[in-house]
C-alpha cells in the first residue's frame, strides 16, 4: 500500500521535473556506489570534440557532488522551482519548457567554456530559480526564518548564502546571467516597441512533447508556497 502511494505521488510529478530530478539522483547514486566516477561526467570540450565523448554535454548537468548538505540543498531547490515553473507559467506547454532547458543548457555550456566550470547543474538550478522569481515578483519569501524579501531577490540571496559557505559565486552569476537572457528574450523584449519573439519552440519539439489533453486528476503543488521548507517559504502580497 505504501509502495503504491509512493508510486502514485512520484507519477504525479510533472514529466520534465520528474525526468531531470530522477536523472540527477541516479547519477549521484551511481557515483556514490562507485559504478562511475565524476571524471567520466565532467564538462571537457577537448574530450567532447576530440574523443567524441558527447555524453559530457548532458552528464555535467546531472552531478551535484557527493551526498551531503550541498547536494540536498541543491536538489530541493531544483525540484521545487523546476516543478513550480512546469506547473505554473509552463503548464500545458511541455515543449516550451523543454526548449527552455535546451536553450539554457546550450547558453550555459558556451559560457562555461570561458569560466572553466566542469559541472553546471548548480548554475542551471539558479537559472530556474531566477526565471521563476522574475515571473512571480509579488511573492514574499522567507529564508531560514531570518530574511523577508520579494521573490526577485531570491537568486541574489542564494548567491550571498553560497558566498558565506565559501563557495565560488561564479556558478550563481552564470545561472543568473543565463536566466536573465531567457527572461529578457521571452518576457521583456517581445513587449517592447519594435520588439518581437526571438525564441520560438521548434515544431519537432512541439510534436514530441505537447499533448492535446490534460489529465483531469492532475494535482499540482500550491503556488502560494513557492519556496517550500523553511528557507524558501513565501506568500503572495495581498493574499
Amino acid at each position: 500500500m505504501a509502495y503504491q502511494t509512493l508510486q502514485q505521488e512520484y507519477l504525479q510529478i510533472p514529466v520534465v521535473t520528474r525526468a531531470y530530478t530522477t536523472a540527477c539522483v541516479l547519477t549521484t547514486a551511481a557515483v556514490q556506489l562507485e559504478i562511475i566516477t565524476p571524471f567520466q561526467l565532467y564538462f571537457n570540450p577537448d574530450l567532447i570534440l576530440k574523443n567524441y565523448q558527447v555524453w559530457r554535454l548532458i552528464t555535467n548537468f546531472l552531478f551535484f557532488g557527493p551526498v551531503g548538505f550541498n547536494f540536498l540543498f541543491n536538489m530541493i531547490f531544483l525540484y521545487r522551482y523546476c516543478r513550480m515553473l512546469e506547473e505554473g507559467s509552463f503548464r500545458g506547454r511541455t515543449a516550451d519548457f523543454v526548449f527552455m532547458f535546451l536553450f539554457g543548457g546550450l547558453l550555459m555550456t558556451i559560457f562555461g567554456i570561458f569560466v572553466s566550470l566542469v559541472f553546471l547543474g548548480q548554475a542551471f538550478t539558479i537559472m530556474l530559480v531566477y526565471i521563476w522569481s522574475r515571473r512571480n515578483p509579488n511573492v514574499r519569501m522567507n529564508f531560514f526564518g531570518l530574511l523577508n524579501f520579494q521573490a526577485p531577490f531570491l537568486p541574489w540571496v542564494l548567491m550571498g548564502f553560497s558566498l558565506l559557505l565559501g563557495n565560488s559565486i561564479i556558478v550563481d552569476l552564470l545561472g543568473i546571467a543565463v536566466g536573465h537572457v531567457y527572461y529578457f528574450l521571452e518576457d521583456v523584449f517581445p513587449n517592447q516597441p519594435g520588439g518581437g519573439r526571438w525564441l520560438r519552440t521548434p515544431s519537432i519539439i512541439k510534436m514530441l512533447f505537447d499533448t492535446p489533453e490534460e489529465d483531469a486528476n492532475y494535482n499540482p503543488l500550491p503556488e502560494d508556497r513557492p519556496g517550500g521548507f523553511a528557507w524558501g517559504e513565501g506568500q503572495r502580497l495581498g493574499g
